[in-house]
């Protein structure tokens, strides 16, 4: 029995790929299985790969491709011509009766589904060995939009045939080693929707970048989602966090980033679907093109369809702008993260760099070096020089010959899910999208360096760096009774480092995201109408765009960076310290100067839990404590514990904590646990009475060496006596692990001596510390260090109980 022509996805399953390809498959599947969950999928109907057969063979077409392959094995003729031969000869073909009255029909049926006459659909490609785990064949095959009526439905289609052998999916399948004889191609007739008068985008149950799973990654553009694979603009961009997902009172949108958004493609009825760029008016540009619960609803449905699937999935999602429903209109397994190993970090290192060039968005984690290959056009690929760095405003899928033999690739336009971006993935590329001027500043032939090792940004180095790289099986690291915890400050690169077995967060400085992402002084956002610099106010102006409470800006950035920090080990415990700028550090951020005094020494000065209610300060610390309490109970990380630094007396931690109550932040409100670090003297000799007011000591043991010693850390002229295991900080330690103990209060260490000294780790696990907290770099020493000490302690405690 033969295969019919056309199948309506209601008959499609996911089995099907051999009929109707996987895009197709996965439409009917998602129809089928899952629009009973509630999630919108525009109808359709597809061809069969039997109804592309029966088009080659009807017009005796084996031959002629057939013949041109074997022109191009040869080198006859080229790549370019091969596949223009092809495509000409299936545009002049006829139709088989059979598959022409199938198709009308399949038309006809689904204009009387949705009650449209002359309906309008979208054509889309389908080949029949596409969407495999190890090749996901995005954007090979060409897609026709808002096309009515039967004839030029036929038309679209013929066209569909034809661009299974465009250039670029010609050499995709070569590279992939697909046989051409083994892929077929099947149309998806499927009802248009109208996202020109509304936005459109993909969205990514996984990290596309670190394969963090916990994470769908959303990006949306205005207008049809082309511009937005293709990197033509700059998206709005998400983040949601899964495991919170299924709260309704939660908002887990932990990133949420506006992006330029400076053109849409919409197109016109009047020329039969023909699209175009025009440009965003301001006001589209300055808003978001979803609001929070469209971000929300998309996620749970990402989730529900990776569900279903068994696998991280991608998926492209359009909004009907009439009547501003949200529809999935494709879904895919995804094809980088999923075939990466599971249990191995690489990380790289980079040492002596020269100037740095251009920044922009980075994709993958890795660097390359080599000659700029500046390329403008589609039509000069031919001009690459393979092993170059690429540099253009954009890709698209035409690029792909010379993109798979590039050594990085650069863009100026594009997000994390433009086209660039993921064929650089697929072919394990690093490379920088979005970078705005990367091709007015890069000059072909110059020698640079591709740098994405080092979180979100990427960075264009002048000439060839030096950078080492680093391979760490993260199953091969021992289980330790003493929790090893990290270090983390820079929101962008925290994700990088989910595989790592830690048992927490024991430190994050709230004052890297201040200074990284909101570059404000809370003050000049709280006191923003009293500011007299100009320059400054126009600053602030321009980084708030869109907030119309300037202290919102500073409350929203503050709560979404360290929520991607908290995310990263949920639900392990997070500790975030509340700001310990120095005066000196704080003057210079925007606005800062007017706020703060002029100090001889600012590292024993106006600094930590002294500003917190000093008048000087404590509108700033109020917005602090906003963007915890929005952390913990609108986003929903309540393993975050929040910690006072450089508290030094007891009336000190009493007025601090009364103004955090004052502010919402109360200590055990929902298990919230307040911390304060030991770094002083007074911490040390005053250990019982502070751990009757905090739930737990960080040993901060940078400013403990220096105040017990009496060293400035930072003096090169001492740097020789600055040493943590010197006897008398030593006994320091020992004495506020032994009280917290006494008192029933956790103690662990922040710092770089664990990581510097493996006897200072040895001596950290005979004290009975109950964590330690080191850089991820570090963290893997570390963990072989305590499991050696406490080996060794078990050893000790064996042979003694032997002796007795």
């Amino acid at each position: 029995m033969t295969d019919p022509l056309v199948l309506d996805f209601t008959d499609v399953k996911r089995q099907d790929v051999a009929r109707v390809g996987g895009k197709n498959a996965s439409l009917g599947e998602l129809i089928g299985a899952l629009s009973p969950k509630g999630i919108a999928v525009p109808p359709g109907f597809a061809t069969t790969a039997d109804a592309f057969r029966l088009f080659i063979s009807h017009n005796q077409l084996e031959a002629v491709i057939s013949g041109h392959f074997e022109a191009l094995s040869m080198s006859i003729q080229s790549l370019a011509e091969t596949g223009d031969g092809i495509r000409k000869a299936i545009i002049k073909s006829d139709w088989p009766d059979e598959l022409e009255h199938a198709i009308r029909d399949g038309y006809r049926d689904l204009s009387g589904k949705t009650g449209k006459a002359a309906l309008a659909v979208a054509v889309r490609s389908s080949a029949t060995a596409e969407d495999l785990p190890e090749a996901s064949f995005a954007g090979q095959q060409e897609t026709y939009l808002n096309i009515s009526g039967e004839d030029a439905l036929l038309k679209a289609c013929k066209k569909c045939f034809a661009s299974l052998y465009t250039d670029r999916a010609i050499s995709y399948r070569a590279a992939h080693g697909f046989a051409e004889d083994a892929v077929a191609l099947s149309i998806g007739v499927q009802q248009m929707v109208r996202a020109d008068l509304a936005g459109s985008g993909v969205m990514f149950t996984v990290d596309t970048e670190s394969g963090f799973p916990d994470v769908v990654m959303i990006d949306a553009a205005l207008g049809l989602g082309e511009n937005v694979v293709q990197g033509a603009v700059d998206p709005d961009s998400w983040q949601v966090f899964k495991p919170l997902l299924d709260e309704p009172s939660l908002c887990p949108i932990i990133a949420k980033q506006r992006g330029a958004k400076a053109v849409k493609m919409i197109y016109s009825e009047a020329t039969g679907g023909t699209t175009a760029n025009v440009e965003t008016s301001k006001s589209e540009r300055t808003a978001f093109v979803l609001t929070d619960g469209e971000v929300l609803q998309l996620a749970r449905w990402g989730v529900t369809i990776e569900q279903h699937y068994g696998c991280a999935m991608d998926m492209e999602w359009a909004k009907d702008g009439p009547d501003g429903d949200l529809f999935i209109v494709q879904a895919r397994p995804e094809t980088v993260q999923s075939q990466a190993e599971t249990g191995a970090i690489r990380s790289y290192s980079l040492g002596k760099t020269g100037n740095a060039l251009v920044t922009g968005l980075a994709i993958g984690n890795g660097l390359a070096s080599g000659r700029v290959c500046r390329i403008d056009s589609a039509a000069d690929i031919a001009d690459f020089v393979d092993g170059s760095i690429l540099v253009t405003g954009t890709t698209d899928p035409d690029w792909v010959p010379i993109m798979q033999r590039a050594a990085a690739i650069v863009t100026d336009h594009g997000g994390r899910t433009s086209h660039a971006a993921i064929v650089a993935r697929e072919f394990g590329l690093p490379a920088i999208v979005g970078a705005s001027n990367a091709t007015e500043i890069l000059e072909a032939g110059q020698n640079v360096t591709v740098s994405c090792a080092a979180g979100e940004a990427g960075v264009v180095y002048d000439g060839i760096a030096e950078f080492s790289v680093t391979t760490l099986d993260v199953s091969a690291l021992p289980a330790t009774r003493t929790k090893v915890m990290l270090n983390l400050a820079e929101p962008s690169a925290a994700s990088r480092w989910w595989r790592l077995p830690a048992d927490g967060v024991g430190l994050t400085r709230m004052e890297f995201v201040i200074a990284n992402e909101i570059k404000v002084h809370p003050m000049a956002l709280a006191h923003y109408g009293e500011l007299e610099d100009a320059a400054a106010k126009a600053e602030i102006d321009q980084l708030t765009a869109g907030y119309d409470d300037k202290g919102e800006y500073f409350v929203d950035h503050l709560a979404r960076g360290l929520s991607r920090i908290a995310a990263v080990c949920h639900p392990n415990p997070v500790i975030v310290r509340m700001s310990d700028f120095k005066t000196n550090e704080y003057a210079g951020l925007v606005g800062g100067a007017a706020f703060e005094p002029d100090e001889e020494n600012p590292m024993l000065g106006f600094r930590g839990a002294s500003r917190y209610y000093s008048p000087r300060y404590r509108a700033g610390f109020a917005l602090e404590c906003r963007a915890i309490r929005r952390l913990r109970n609108d986003l929903g990380f309540t393993n975050v514990a929040v910690m006072i630094p450089f508290c030094r007396t007891l009336q000190e931690a009493d007025r601090v904590l009364a103004v955090m109550e004052e502010e919402g932040v109360r200590r055990g409100d929902e298990g919230l646990e307040i911390y304060v670090m030991c770094e002083i003297p007074a911490n040390v000799v005053l250990a019982g009475e502070f751990a009757q007011r905090f739930d737990g000591f960080s040993i901060g043991s940078n400013d403990l060496t220096q105040l017990t010693l009496g060293i400035d850390r930072d003096s090169e002229l001492l740097a020789d006596q600055f040493d943590e295991r010197d006897p008398a900080v030593e006994w320091m330690i020992r004495h506020v692990i032994a009280e917290a103990h006494k008192h029933g209060t956790k103690v662990g260490l922040c710092g770089q001596a664990p990581s510097d000294h493996p006897d200072f780790a040895h001596f950290l696990v005979e004290c009975e510390i109950d964590s330690i907290s080191v850089t991820p770099d570090s963290f893997a020493a570390v963990k072989r260090h305590v499991a050696d000490a406490e080996a060794e302690m078990a050893t000790q405690t064996l042979s003694g109980a032997q002796t007795l």
